[in-house]
């Protein structure tokens, strides 16, 4: 999978436990919900630079 956007990166969370374990707990919620063996979620977070149109 390629995701590219200049609005957006990958959120740093390795220093964040506590929102690491939310995205754990909501992976593992919808997989349970769907069905799927596993499900992963990306965290993004709003860059500095401006979106180029």
């Amino acid at each position: 999978m390629d995701i590219h956007s200049d609005s957006y990166k990958i959120a740093a969370l390795s220093d964040r436990k506590d929102a690491v374990e939310v995205i754990r707990q909501a992976e593992e919620a919808i997989a349970r919900i769907t069905g799927n063996k596993e499900v992963t979620l990306i965290a993004y977070e709003k860059t500095d630079s401006p979106a180029i149109n």
